[in-house]
């Protein structure tokens, strides 16, 4: 699955918007992109303003860091490796904030939601661990790629909700596995293989929960040419349906071209 020398490699192009939104006061939300390592991570904080901040801004730093290290230490990294690279990554920041809120009573209830892709050859590994997501928009359809650890989620699995039951407002935002909470967490990681003209869509819930998915689409259908307007767009109309909370995505775009003179990562 790796690309060979003179292969076709997949060339990213990302974008990224974060907002505090109408409703909030701070924004807790971090975001980290690197094109060229190919890598993006965007964290959800929770447990208030100064604790949320700085889970999500050291869990989303310190995995970026860690897989673009790789990536220049690795070129050619496979898949596999990249995986336990990403699980290895988060479980060593995911220890650093379940102690430090432990240690320090200021950030008692510290945590992060999180997703995040790397990419080598023509594959993404996602990971996630929360109610932040990760969307594939190809071929002018959108799919969620991660399922959310959520307590709604789970009753919808279990045939207690749907999906757009008002019912299901009570226990939306109850998050079943974050970073920094449990000391075991076991984030969730797959292997996907991308196409040319595919666009990943990360995003926090502050996205999610304001827009349904058909309007996602309908947005980055229109602006699939323009990642940048495209990140822009989809903050503002979350906003103008009443922004609740913070708003935070990342877009990628993907295409087949040949690997940059010089470019090793």
């Amino acid at each position: 699955m790796d690309a060979f020398p003179g292969d076709p490699v997949l060339l990213l192009d990302m974008a990224s918007c974060t907002d505090r939104g109408r409703q909030r006061e701070h924004n807790e939300d971090a975001l980290a992109c690197d094109a060229v390592a190919g890598v993006a991570v965007l964290a959800d904080g929770m447990g208030g303003y100064a604790a949320g901040e700085v889970a999500s801004g050291v869990a989303a730093a310190q995995i970026a860091a860690e897989v673009a290290r790789l990536k220049a230490e690795y070129p050619a990294v496979s898949p596999a490796d990249l995986m336990q690279a990403m699980h290895d990554a988060i479980r060593r920041v995911n220890t650093q904030i379940y102690r430090a809120a432990r240690k320090d009573p200021r950030y008692t209830g510290m945590g992060t939601t999180l997703v995040a892709a790397a990419f080598t050859g023509r594959v993404a590994v996602i990971a996630h661990a929360g109610d932040s997501r990760a969307y594939l928009l190809r071929d002018a359809r959108l799919r969620r790629m991660t399922k959310d650890h959520s307590l709604l989620q789970e009753r919808i699995d279990l045939g207690l909700l749907q999906a757009d039951d008002p019912a299901g407002d009570a226990v939306r935002n109850l998050i079943t596995r974050a970073i920094g909470v449990d000391p075991l967490l076991e984030p969730e990681i797959g292997v996907h293989a991308m196409q040319d003209g595919d666009l990943l869509l990360l995003c926090s819930d502050g996205l999610s929960d304001m827009l349904s998915d058909a309007r996602i689409e309908q947005i980055l259908q229109s602006l699939a040419s323009e990642p940048q307007h495209a990140v822009r767009e989809l903050v503002e109309q979350a906003n103008a349906a009443g922004g609740r909370d913070n708003i935070s995505v990342i877009l990628i775009g993907m295409r087949l071209g040949d690997r940059p003179r010089g470019d090793h990562h």
